[in-house]
């Protein structure tokens, strides 16, 4: 009886559109992030953020969600705010305008209802987006099975909280299917919008410089038309000018050309007792070794070799591995500039998972393997993490290093 449920089910699996498949992985893996979710707030004590019996929207509304909430209502300030010391604090201009703004319209003044909303269609359309972006390199199935992996893995919650990963991310997807496909045209409209959602469209604007060298090393194997080669230049200029824009926007509203980096900077000073007063590249990550090895009362120098040893690695995976060679150029490409860009700028903390989300891409290397116990036991391994990720920077959270 019970086998000839199963082969029924099959059956109608195997007859379902692709797009009815994605639709029921998704359902299903927000039901589950659903319950994960309830039961952190069980677990949610007096100590924690969240204090007692916290309801899902709290959750929606929780951590960052506030600033978006709060640049909706009420919008960027004219003068940055400063602390007693005279440093700028914490403030709105670190926070893009575009989920803020979409969400207040789609919720129609309920900005966690909105939010929640455009996270949830925002990931299922990534979904899509990444079956169609793997579908040609890995195959239709493993395809499916890098979308479960996405849908289901560590930071699946962000697709129902008030965060914009999941608008970014389905921007960012739909950007990489363009260029996978010589569809320059379209990128006019989707960068800017990419840009002012959250930051990272100058990874962008790196990977189209690579892949504009890489075509013309490889037009002898593949045309490059003048208008590719046009294409390539002006999107990169694009996606560079809306880089710096927000630096500039913020810059001219409050009367301090360094009004952005400053705010940005000023999350450093949670972590570090002594942040630089200017950003300079590729310094918060050596800072972070030496803070993150000196948290685990090791000297400085051996964050240094951790650090170096993490980048290797990842070179070594992005440039020889077989199943992330398997995923195409530009999906490589990609992953190379946002991780050069990430170790530029940012400052290594517990929101570094966080920010690993666009580089989503490669959920597909994990799913190239084609054996059932490995898939079935990596699908188990992302509920465990989501878990374990829900519990720390949800339920749990109360310290410095629960931060989402």
């Amino acid at each position: 009886m019970a086998h000839g449920i199963l082969i029924a089910g099959l059956r109608r699996w195997a007859r379902m559109p692709v797009v009815g498949r994605i639709a029921l992985i998704y359902l299903l893996a927000r039901l589950v992030t659903t319950g994960l979710l309830l039961m952190a707030a069980g677990a949610s004590s007096s100590l924690s953020r969240f204090g007692l019996t916290p309801s899902l929207r709290d959750f929606v509304l929780g951590w960052d969600a506030q600033w978006y909430w709060w640049v909706a209502v009420n919008g960027y300030p004219a003068v940055l705010p400063t602390t007693a010391s005279g440093d700028v604090a914490e403030n709105a201009w670190a926070f893009m305008p575009v989920y803020a703004y979409v969400s207040n319209a789609i919720g129609l003044g309920d900005w966690a209802a909105g939010a929640l909303v455009v996270s949830l269609v925002s990931g299922f359309l990534a979904c899509l987006m990444l079956h169609r972006l793997l579908r040609a390199r890995i195959g239709s199935t493993a395809a499916l099975w890098a979308v479960a992996f996405f849908a289901s893995g560590p930071l699946a919650a962000l697709f129902q909280v008030g965060y914009a990963e999941a608008l970014f991310t389905l921007l960012l997807l739909i950007a990489l299917d363009l260029v996978a496909r010589r569809r320059y045209g379209w990128l006019y409209l989707v960068l800017p919008v990419m840009g002012f959602t959250r930051p990272g469209i100058l990874a962008f604007a790196l990977f189209l410089g690579l892949h504009g060298v890489l075509r013309w090393m490889r037009r002898d194997r593949e045309a490059l038309p003048a208008r590719h080669a046009v294409h390539i230049v002006m999107l990169g200029a694009l996606a560079t000018v809306v880089g710096f824009a927000w630096q500039v926007i913020a810059g001219v509203v409050t009367g301090d050309g360094d009004a952005y980096l400053k705010t940005e900077l000023s999350w450093r000073r949670n972590w570090l007792p002594d942040p630089s007063e200017h950003f300079l590249p590729f310094e918060g990550f050596v800072r972070g070794a030496e803070f993150w090895a000196g948290q685990a009362g090791l000297p400085a120098w051996t964050g240094w070799v951790l650090l170096g040893a993490l980048l290797v690695g990842a070179a070594t995976l992005l440039l020889r591995s077989r199943s992330v060679r398997r995923l195409g150029v530009e999906i490589r490409l990609w992953s190379t500039s946002y991780l050069l860009y990430l170790v530029a700028v940012f400052f290594p903390q517990s929101s570094t998972l966080r920010l690993l989300m666009p580089l989503t891409p490669l959920w597909g290397a994990l799913a190239v393997p084609r054996s059932r116990s490995y898939r079935w036991t990596m699908l188990g391994l992302c509920l465990l993490t989501q878990w374990l990720w829900i519990l720390s920077m949800y339920g749990l959270a109360r310290t410095f290093y629960q931060v989402p």
